[in-house]
């Protein structure tokens, strides 16, 4: 009776260990292939610090996988169950287990992006970043004066307008627009640096701050980007004759909110650090963002003998070399405006 039962019992203990054995076989070998229970993307957060029990036991509770306790136990046999990196993932349809792993091991969170737009202030820019759905935001009291400060940013500027590179950043979910800003900030530092380098020589600039003080007039003057070169040109061939720039765009950031949408008599009289009716120099500091493009031209001017341009109403700028000229042009484009008279070309000119 005994022999019968040890029988037994070794009978019963073989058959579980078989079962056991094509447990973890399955598990192993035929689990990770299983694919994710969902019919369209569906976003997945892993938070900082979070083990693999902890993600498996969410993905259950949002219906994506059935059985948490099946990608617990493959994780510990594969190896995989750490290593999982925090962020936010969008999980597709036909996704398998194996991958999904593969995802979060990798680390391959979604990705946001944010564009600091040429020829924005830095008020402007700041109320995009604060309308960004995706950026964390840590800089909600920042101004143009406060920006610099509350950055903590290592520069010797204290007026923070057009020290940030106008380009796309990316990010994940969670980064701060700080993170963005000091980014941007050392973009400029860094192009500013290349294309100083490179520069032509007898410009009449004694730092690449001043340069960038240029180029931001530029991006102001015209949208048209084969322009750029064209019209810096002008303006240096002004700074070096000690003429006035005569630029409008300089005048409307002096006058601040007291700008009505449009330049009157009195206001090119106004004494202000940016008013370049009045000063025979370049203002005290940008008037707004720029891109390498801008940099480039106030580094690189077009040859010429141009000293005015005023603006056809088509987006473009008539150039002129004498004041006689430039009154003709005057008279003939701003005088008699066309009826479909506009300040910047359409978009598929800009880039040309």
């Amino acid at each position: 009776m005994v022999k019968r039962w040890i029988h037994r019992l070794f009978f019963l203990g073989l058959i579980a260990a078989l079962a056991g054995a094509m447990a973890i076989y399955w598990l192993y070998h035929h689990y990770p292939d299983t694919q994710l229970d969902i019919q369209q993307p569906s976003l997945f957060e892993i938070e900082k610090g979070e083990s693999l029990g902890t993600v498996a036991r969410k993905l259950e509770r949002d219906g994506i996988i059935p059985y948490s306790i099946l990608l617990r136990g493959y994780g510990r046999l594969s190896g995989l169950a750490s290593g999982l990196q925090a962020g936010e993932y969008t999980l597709q349809p036909g996704v398998s287990i194996a991958e999904l792993l593969d995802i979060f091991i990798e680390g391959r969170v979604n990705q946001y992006s944010v564009t600091l737009v040429e020829g924005l202030t830095v008020a402007e820019m700041l109320t995009d970043l604060r309308e960004h759905p995706k950026l964390e935001q840590s800089l909600q009291n920042a101004t143009t004066a406060t920006l610099l400060s509350t950055l903590e940013a290592d520069t010797e500027r204290s007026m923070a307008e057009g020290l940030f590179f106008a380009d796309t950043y990316y990010f994940h979910a969670g980064d701060t627009d700080r993170s963005v800003l000091l980014r941007a900030l050392k973009r400029t530092e860094e192009v500013l640096a290349e294309e100083w380098a490179k520069r032509q020589e007898g410009l009449p600039y004694k730092t690449p701050y001043e340069a960038l003080v240029m180029a931001s007039i530029i991006e102001k003057e015209t949208g048209a980007a084969y322009e750029r070169p064209e019209i810096a040109g002008v303006f240096v061939r002004r700074l070096q004759k000690r003429m006035r720039l005569q630029s409008d765009p300089t005048v409307i950031y002096g006058l601040g909110e007291a700008y009505d949408g449009n330049i009157h008599r009195r206001d090119l009289r106004q004494s202000t650090p940016y008013n370049t009716y009045v000063i025979r120099a370049l203002p005290p500091t940008p008037i707004a963002l720029v891109g390498r493009e801008a940099i480039h031209a106030a580094l690189n001017p077009s040859p010429g003998s141009s000293l005015y341009f005023v603006a056809r109403g088509d987006g473009s700028h008539q150039f002129s070399d004498t004041l006689e000229e430039h009154n003709r042009a005057v008279r003939r484009y701003q005088l008699k405006r066309r009826a479909d008279y506009r300040s910047s070309p359409p978009p598929e000119a800009a880039d040309d």
